[in-house]
């Protein structure tokens, strides 16, 4: 597995500080962010998930504790919009250039208004994908939110 991603090397510009670790990434978990959190021995909530979605019809990306789910009203409010709902898989390909499963936050193909959960914040340090299946990079959270540039408010239900 390549340690070097478009992901990576968008951190390594922004010159943030992080460090990379990998996991058996398991295509058939239900839930991948929760998958990458047991494979790694942390904590759900430290692993943080990439997920794509629209408000108002507009791409976003939403950065939440894996063990969460995002609230959609939360979520709109949050980027001022009336509506939110998550992106199709394919269109989330499409747009970000990675691979379901392995969606990051960082160096996406287009970039696009992003939100991270407030609370995460808080945290000394999380885990976001690096770019690709089985990748994740750890960072300070408040180091993630000014790379991408992402606004900090309550996502979750």
């Amino acid at each position: 597995m390549s340690k070097t991603t478009r992901a990576t090397q968008f951190l390594q510009k922004a010159g943030v500080a992080f460090t990379v670790a990998t996991y058996d990434y398991d295509p058939d978990a239900e839930r991948v962010g929760m998958q990458a959190a047991d494979a790694m021995g942390e904590e759900p909530g430290r692993v943080l998930k990439t997920l794509m979605a629209e408000v108002d019809g507009k791409p976003v990306c939403v950065v939440v504790p894996s063990d969460r789910e995002v609230s959609m009203k939360r979520l709109a409010a949050a980027f001022g919009g009336k509506s939110a709902q998550m992106m199709r898989p394919a269109d989330a390909e499409r747009l970000t250039g990675y691979h379901v499963g392995g969606i990051s936050p960082f160096g996406q193909r287009k970039r696009v208004p992003t939100a991270i959960e407030a609370a995460a914040l808080a945290l000394p340090y999380v885990y976001l994908n690096g770019g690709q299946r089985g990748l994740q990079v750890r960072l300070a959270p408040a180091d993630a939110q000014r790379a991408l540039d992402a606004i900090a408010a309550p996502l979750v239900a």
